[in-house]
């Protein structure tokens, strides 16, 4: 029998989410080159003391894909019908890199729904980057698919540029897999209000438990702005996943999980 089983939850767009155990309700958010697939690592083990729940974002893995453009806030208004889907009046959420962007955006939004946060390799708004960081990001990834080319193609450059040099063996595997199965117009979409997207969080305005989690190894989100974020918001806790990159839930799962789980354990009961 599967550790976890994969619902949708009505839409549109439909939203594809694997859950797996009871208790207060965890949702996980993966990056914008992930799925979620790429938190099957974690299912298992937050769900003796959660209902652990990861999704696919809008246009991601088996969530629809979606007409029209794309505005970062189209996120939010997701992860709330997940949320009452689930008849949570609030839950833990945990976001990588992109996915911890859209919590912090959903924080701002509905501050009343959310137990705790725990950012994970993420950046306070991609406003932050300068323009040349930027125009690489996503020249690196939007300018092969409009010449033509396929996600699977870009696959192994992106995951190359993200994953740590001692990242566990089979890491960077997986992150190709995770670039390969992009829908490509949707990602092309999600990179564009990505682009677009200049919104900077008030973190000092946090007022939820907060776990910042960073790779050490981490090239694109580095650890210096994680303690940066950390240090904006009161009572945030700090953690370097030692031998991680990018994708330190992937590439370190065993340190990630023991990390991430103490600190979930520890407020627990402030979701419903």
């Amino acid at each position: 029998m599967a550790a976890w089983m994969t619902d949708h939850i009505p839409g549109p767009p439909r939203i594809a989410v694997d859950s797996a155990g009871t208790g207060p309700l965890l949702l996980m958010m993966h990056g914008i080159g992930g799925n979620r697939t790429n938190w099957h690592d974690q299912l298992p083990a937050f769900a003796a003391d959660f209902h652990a729940v990861a999704w696919d974002a809008r246009g991601y893995g088996a969530s629809d894909d979606y007409e029209g453009p794309l505005d970062f806030g189209d996120f939010a208004g997701d992860l709330l019908r997940v949320l009452d889907y689930f008849r949570a009046s609030r839950a833990h959420l945990v976001g990588l890199s992109m996915g911890g962007v859209i919590a912090m955006d959903f924080y701002s939004r509905h501050p009343e729904r959310v137990a705790t946060l725990t950012l994970c390799d993420s950046l306070p708004g991609f406003g932050h980057l300068s323009p040349e960081q930027r125009r690489e990001f996503v020249r690196l990834r939007q300018e092969p698919l409009l010449a033509g080319k396929e996600p699977k193609d870009i696959a192994p450059a992106v995951a190359q540029s993200l994953i740590g040099q001692t990242a566990r063996p089979g890491s960077f595997d997986r992150l190709v897999a995770s670039m390969a199965a992009l829908h490509k117009q949707s990602y092309l979409k999600t990179l564009a209000a990505t682009a677009a997207y200049g919104r900077r969080f008030e973190l000092e305005k946090i007022a939820v438990p907060t776990h910042v989690v960073v790779g050490d190894e981490d090239r694109l989100t580095p650890p210096a702005l994680s303690r940066q974020i950390a240090e904006r918001i009161s009572g945030a806790q700090l953690t370097v996943i030692e031998g991680a990159g990018h994708l330190s839930n992937i590439e370190q799962p065993e340190k990630f999980n023991r990390a991430v789980l103490a600190f979930l354990l520890e407020h627990r009961e402030r979701a419903s």
